[in-house]
């Protein structure tokens, strides 16, 4: 018979620590290029990894250096996250930074969480 070990999940919500939203943005009115912000969709705390140093010559040579993880609880239909929606990250290190969400998929360790891959918009 095999012995029981528990195992800890790998994420537990003490680690959701940095303010995260997310928003919609729409073309400005009139003639001048660009987008606005159009409203605020959800604000939560999340976990941000970034690109692992053992994967930083893969990412490099693949261009998804600037890309980022965030782990948040499942917000279980009150926000679902789309491709269209981008993410603002309320820590110095990322100030002024907008990031577009390119990828959400549940998170296969534990189905209380979901992750997001969001890519800097320069």
């Amino acid at each position: 018979m095999r012995e029981f070990k528990y195992k800890p999940p790998r994420v537990h919500s003490g680690e959701l620590r940095t303010p995260t939203s997310f928003y919609e943005y729409a073309p400005n009115l009139g003639p001048e290029p660009g987008e606005s912000e159009k409203n605020t969709l959800y604000n939560c705390m999340g976990k941000i990894d970034e690109v692992w140093l053992k994967d930083v010559e893969l990412a490099k040579s693949n261009g998804t250096l600037s890309d980022i993880t965030i782990t948040i609880r499942d917000p279980l239909g009150d926000y679902i996250p789309t491709d269209k929606h981008y993410i603002s990250i309320d820590h110095p290190q990322y100030k002024g930074n907008r990031y577009n969400v390119k990828h959400v998929q549940p998170d296969p360790q534990n189905n209380r969480f979901i992750n997001i891959i969001g890519r800097l918009v320069t």
